[in-house]
Parts: structure tokens; sequence; C-alpha cells
């Protein structure tokens, strides 16, 4: 079975593990790509923004005000 993910994050993996937390809080699965880590481990240098956390595309509109709020709190 495929499954459609969709882009829905990329920052620092701070802000990727508590935006993470808070779409676990309302039962929205995610998926994490930690590019940062993946070149340390290769032996190479990468962006410290370079975590991508995805969701499923049918999950956009349910997730959608919690990234707003998120940013909101990130911007404070």
């Amino acid at each position: 079975m495929m499954t459609d993910y969709t882009k829905f994050f990329t920052g620092t993996s701070i802000f990727v593990d508590r935006l993470d937390y808070l779409l676990k809080e309302v039962s929205i699965p995610t998926l994490i790509k930690n590019h940062h880590k993946s070149a340390i481990l290769s032996g190479f240098g990468q962006s410290m923004d370079s975590v991508e956390l995805f969701i499923y595309t049918s999950d956009i509109e349910k997730a959608t005000p919690i990234l707003e709020n998120f940013k909101k709190e990130i911007s404070e």
C-alpha cells in the first residue's frame, strides 16, 4: 500500500522534535528525515536546518492550525 506524504516543516532538530510532539498529541503520525545526522554519519557536513518533517497528505487540514500556533510560539 502506497501512502502519500507531504513535507510539512523543515528546521532544526529541536523545532522538528517539538512539532512532532504536538502533532502526535492529536494522533497525527509523522515521518522525520534528519539529513544533518545522516551527513555526519557519512563524514560530510550539512546545515543544522536540514531536518524535515513529513505528514500524510490527508492530515494537512488537521495539522495546519497546529503548525500556525507552533510558528507563533517559536517567533516569540
